[in-house]
């Protein structure tokens, strides 16, 4: 083995992040099915790798017997003895066996062994890297684009962003840098494939706790993501400490900490509300930005009856329900909205014990469509 060969291996540890022992467990495994193959043995061998001169001998192992059955894996008793006096049965007797011109045959064939095992070590060490940054966020450059997939650049590999986890307003063109999710990574034998999402309500999560410092350390905690990606999202949020407000913490000063979330996902509208083991009072605060009245609960079916007034019904509901299904996926709970004259007329409004702390609530919750006018 060349000298060139050991700094081959130095300079791939350096280079891959791939450990030197591996390479060399990498070799001596090629250069005993080098010897197998070519000098047609079947006997135990052991490469012995000398790293400083670079040189290679190889030795057959063979068990200690008393009666031999196969002479490429046994030695008598009496021939191990004739070698060394000590040796007992069972012991494991090792004789140089090093064909003349092995170097220039193991040269050939180890080559391409040597080769898989470090592409196999680097899809390991990529693979150890990206399992445990599932459900994380990352920053890829666009590679190219087909018609299932967009192939987006994480450094050592690229992801995959299928079609339907992309955002219906964005188009992606060749080196547009994005932030994407990831959603799973698999070991395939082709290697590691990650696979990511800018439509998951995770992207929405990890981008807040990016921007807004509260959420990072733990002060403040995003409760539940609702998300129609592209279009708008609800986020409701708690703090334990009485003297943070959540909602202003993730708004930040002027907007800058929301409106630095919006401008990555494109524009996408995001309310923000606060959260409550209240299902009444989170229920009127998920329907932000519409004012509520009166919300009835029905624990058993998980459902709720919302009264708001007449001219808020119409922004309840949101354009094609929009607002409303957002509540219900935010809250767990089903969301059913009447107007005032309506609940009136079914006999349901106003309730003797009618809470009427709802416009406190919904003014302390974000929208953003609030915040722009």
């Amino acid at each position: 083995m060349s000298s060139e060969l050991l700094d081959a291996l130095t300079i791939l540890e350096r280079e891959k992040g791939i450990s030197r022992n591996i390479l060399i467990e990498a070799i001596e495994a090629a250069l005993i099915s080098a010897y197998r193959r070519n000098f047609n043995q079947a006997q135990n061998v052991r490469i012995d790798l000398n790293l400083q001169t670079g040189s290679m001998r190889v030795f057959a192992r063979k068990e200690v017997v008393d009666e031999v059955f196969d002479p490429r894996l046994e030695i008598s008793i009496e021939d191990a003895r004739r070698i060394n006096p000590n040796y007992q049965v069972e012991d494991v007797v090792e004789m140089e066996v090093t064909p003349k011109d092995f170097g220039r045959i193991a040269a050939q064939t180890a080559k391409q062994v040597v080769t898989q095992r470090v592409r196999e070590a680097e899809r390991g060490i990529i693979y150890s890297e990206f399992i445990d940054r599932e459900e994380d966020i990352m920053t890829g450059i666009v590679q190219r684009l087909d018609s299932k997939f967009i192939y987006v650049s994480l450094g050592k590999i690229e992801a995959l962003l299928p079609v339907n986890e992309q955002m219906p307003n964005e188009r992606y063109k060749p080196h547009d840098r994005i932030k994407v999710f990831i959603t799973k990574v698999e070991k395939t034998t082709k290697g590691p494939q990650i696979f990511v999402s800018r439509t998951h309500p995770g992207l929405l999560k990890r981008l807040f706790e990016i921007e807004v410092p509260e959420i990072y350390d733990g002060t403040v905690e995003i409760k539940s993501v609702a998300r129609e990606a592209g279009d708008r999202s609800k986020i409701s949020v708690h703090s334990d400490n009485q003297e943070v407000d959540p909602v202003g913490s993730c708004v930040g000063p002027k907007g800058t900490r929301v409106q630095a979330v919006v401008n990555e996902l494109k524009g996408e509208k995001i309310d923000i509300v606060k959260w409550s083991d209240d299902p009444v009072v989170f229920v009127a605060n998920s329907l932000s930005p519409s004012k509520v009245l009166d919300v009835m609960v029905n624990e058993n079916e998980k459902a709720t009856t919302v009264v708001v007034p007449d001219y808020q019904l119409s922004l309840a509901i949101g354009k094609r329900g929009q607002n409303a299904r957002l509540a219900a996926k935010l809250t767990g709970w089903k969301i059913d909205i009447k107007s005032e004259t309506e609940a009136r007329e079914l006999g349901i409004y106003p309730r003797e014990e009618t809470i009427r702390l709802f416009d406190d609530q919904v003014d302390d919750d974000f929208n953003f469509d609030d915040e722009l006018e």
